[in-house]
């Protein structure tokens, strides 16, 4: 195999890695700001105002340019000029390889979406009239480019588990916000969406830089996070990971207050205890 053809083997693993890293990082938050209401009586409220980035709409929207490999001898294998044919070849196996590439990423982003395919620059705007049939989704509009402004509010008893944001026919929707019941009377709260790309283990830090670098570098959808996630309760506070602990409020109400970019060092999380 020569170093060119090495070169690209490598890199349509890479794009056949980065499909399936898509199921794992579907949304990504942008600029917004975030609040969680927890009472000891079980009642909760959770808000999301401001941007929420769909990472298969962004990849979709970007356009791609053909950069010439770099030309070796045969014997030697030193760098040398590529020739205008040389270079037209490789232009041609460059598009054909692009096309093959978004032929299935489309079919695997369309398992993933429900159907929907982010190469059609309608989708954003039938998501969009998709979620704002779904309660609490007060407001829904596409900006494009992968980008959505919304206004998400909801009111509810802490009776089972919640998770923010859930997709009507996107079973593989990454959460921004979970509440885990527990069967003592806690309440675990984790925000995964509202933490850095990275993670301690070996894969998935590879992973993550294999995003980052597929979501355009430093103007990957994880260095666009830009935001405030604030827990009010009057449930007593067993743990979180606040940088300066909780804070009081009128009454017998704290809250734990993060902010949230590219320089968050762990995602939120904190552990409640409800009333009896």
């Amino acid at each position: 195999m020569s170093k060119i053809h090495g070169r690209r083997a490598l890199t349509a693993l890479a794009t056949g890695a980065l499909t399936l890293l898509l199921a794992a990082c579907i949304f990504a938050p942008g600029k917004f700001t975030s609040q969680l209401d927890v009472r000891k009586d079980r009642s909760f409220a959770f808000r999301y105002t401001g941007e929420i980035l769909m990472v298969p709409l962004m990849e979709a929207s970007k356009k791609q340019n053909f950069e010439p490999e770099t030309c070796y001898e045969e014997d030697s294998f030193d760098e040398r000029k590529c020739t205008d044919d040389e270079i037209a070849q490789q232009k041609q196996e460059w598009e054909k390889s692009r096309e093959e590439s978004k032929q299935k990423d489309a079919q695997a982003a369309q398992m993933l979406l429900g159907g929907i395919d982010p190469s059609n620059p309608e989708s954003g705007k039938a998501i969009a009239e998709k979620l704002r049939r779904q309660a609490g989704w007060n407001k829904v509009e596409y900006i494009g480019k992968g980008k959505f402004d919304v206004d998400f509010a909801i009111e509810a008893r802490l009776d089972h588990d919640f998770t923010f944001p859930t997709f009507e026919g996107m079973p593989m929707t990454n959460a921004f916000v979970q509440l885990s019941l527990r069967q003592d009377g806690t309440v675990r709260v984790d925000a995964p969406g509202f933490g850095p790309a990275n993670s301690p283990g070996a894969m998935a830090g590879m992973m993550s830089g294999m995003a980052k670098g597929a979501a355009g570098g430093d103007d990957g959808p994880a260095t666009l996070a830009d935001g405030t996630f604030t827990i009010r309760t009057d449930a007593q506070i067993l743990a979180n990971n606040t940088d300066e602990g909780p804070k009081a409020a009128a009454g017998s109400t704290q809250t734990l207050a993060w902010q949230v970019n590219p320089r968050t060092p762990a995602a939120p999380t904190a552990l409640l205890k409800l009333a009896p």
